[in-house]
């Protein structure tokens, strides 16, 4: 117990949680939390936030044996996830529908918000390199307080809402829309080039 805590470094874990916090975007993420809220009805705030961490935590620990055990590399784990990137990019820059809208707050909360929008492939992909580099303990603290801030983010969805309004809402869509649609095209390449080679 207390050689793990032994691990602990200030520096790291502000490095660690930098890292996932610049990959999860949970900020970027609003206006698809928003549309998300829109064709659900609602969102689950405290049970987004325990799945993702549950997630994030299950694949820090077990996450290359689970992936070896079916077959699959993290490259092709990345790979199926920005395809399902580009589809959520698309919805919001064209205003197409893409995934059916009969999905309630408690499915929502999981899929597709948990994961893959939370705790997606660039998350697992980013967790697996940051174990690499820092002591467990530094991610697990690093994890604990990226979910903090997505609960936080998650509860403040409906001001955001109502202080950029419906114009700036469309607008931030298309915006991030493109954005996501940019980070899809990255991961999928990539980790394909990575597959190929």
């Amino acid at each position: 117990m207390f050689d793990f805590l032994n691990g602990f470094n200030s520096t790291d874990l502000f490095k660690a949680t930098m890292v996932l916090f610049a990959v999860i975007d949970i900020i970027g993420s609003v206006p698809l939390i928003i549309k998300i809220k829109e064709t659900s009805g609602d969102i689950h705030e405290s049970k987004t936030s325990f799945v993702s961490f549950g997630i994030m935590i299950g694949f820090l620990i077990l996450g290359e044996s689970i992936l070896s055990l079916f077959g699959v590399s993290i490259e092709a784990f990345a790979v199926a996830g920005s395809l399902l990137l580009f589809a959520m990019a698309f919805e919001m820059i064209l205003g197409v529908r893409l995934f059916r809208d009969d999905v309630s707050g408690k499915t929502a909360s999981i899929v597709p918000l948990a994961f893959p929008i939370i705790a997606g492939a660039g998350t697992m992909t980013s967790l697996i390199s940051l174990r690499a580099e820092y002591d467990t303990i530094n991610i697990i603290l690093a994890i604990i307080i990226n979910v903090i801030i997505i609960y936080i983010v998650l509860k403040s969805v409906k001001k955001i809402e109502q202080v950029l309004g419906e114009g700036g809402i469309a607008i931030m869509k298309k915006v991030f829309g493109i954005i996501l649609l940019a980070i899809a095209i990255r991961l999928f390449t990539e980790n394909l080039k990575e597959m190929i080679n």
